[in-house]
């Protein structure tokens, strides 16, 4: 499939799922704008991205960094409704229980996944063209019972109904919201911030020992399903796409 001509914004792309979604369409022939937040991972990405795609630093807890990415899509694609694809996928996940959890990792979490989420999504759905679509990113935690996920899990309930919410409301101006809900990802981190490595294999062996397919998801498999949703599912709006192998809803013994 080419995507020539067409255009994306991907928030939250510097590495994990977003990085392998816009390399995929930067493949497909794309226009691609991707934000990340530390210096060393935007670098990498500018770098394997190459010259169709530009990286730009963004911290979607915070309005004026929000403000700026506006600006920055604006003269990238151009004034007005220019963007085919907005994925949201900018988040924060701390891997703790709940009776460690701190005031400061709840607010961060929130401010980064329900906060950033939805005024990404106000300040940047004006820029999405007509038969467009915004695809966030949510997860099989929100789902099911996965211990030390308890903030990260409600953040992304929160997501979801955004998904549901603003689906009805952008209706009228023909764009579809939608989101992906992964399961247990293959990155350097898996998805969480400040676990140590031992922590990190523990949580992978879980993963895989949990999933009835046998395995965790490479990110590609997910990117896939984003920019399926983004550009092939053109009568489907207001969905969770899940991408667990499984994990939330078989049962295996």
């Amino acid at each position: 499939m080419s995507y020539t001509n067409k255009t994306a914004l991907v928030i939250g792309g510097s590495h994990g799922i977003g990085l392998s979604t816009a390399q995929l369409l930067v493949s497909q022939g794309a226009k691609v704008l991707v934000t990340g937040r530390s210096p060393d991972p935007i670098r990498s990405a500018q770098a394997q991205l190459g010259p169709d795609a530009k990286v730009v630093a963004c911290d979607i807890a915070s309005l004026p960094s929000i403000s700026t990415i506006v600006e920055t899509a604006s003269s990238f694609f151009g004034e007005g409704r220019t963007i085919d694809l907005l994925f949201i996928n900018a988040g924060y996940a701390a891997l703790e229980p709940f009776a460690d959890v701190s005031e400061a990792s709840f607010r961060r979490t929130l401010d980064t996944n329900v906060f950033g989420a939805f005024f990404v999504a106000q300040k940047l759905a004006p820029m999405v063209r007509p038969g467009g679509a915004i695809v966030f990113t949510t997860s099989v935690a929100n789902q099911m019972g996965i211990p030390g996920m308890s903030v990260y899990a409600a953040s992304k309930a929160a997501v979801h109904s955004f998904v549901q919410t603003l689906a009805a409301e952008l209706v009228g101006a023909q764009v579809r919201v939608n989101a992906v809900s992964p399961g247990f990802v293959k990155t350097p981190t898996m998805g969480v911030v400040g676990a140590s490595k031992e922590d990190l294999v523990e949580f992978e062996g879980q993963g895989v020992k949990g999933t009835p397919m046998g395995r965790i998801a490479d990110p590609a498999e997910v990117a896939r399903a984003v920019v399926f949703l983004g550009f092939e599912a053109t009568f489907t709006t207001g969905q969770q796409v899940v991408v667990d192998g499984g994990l939330a809803t078989l049962r295996l013994h």
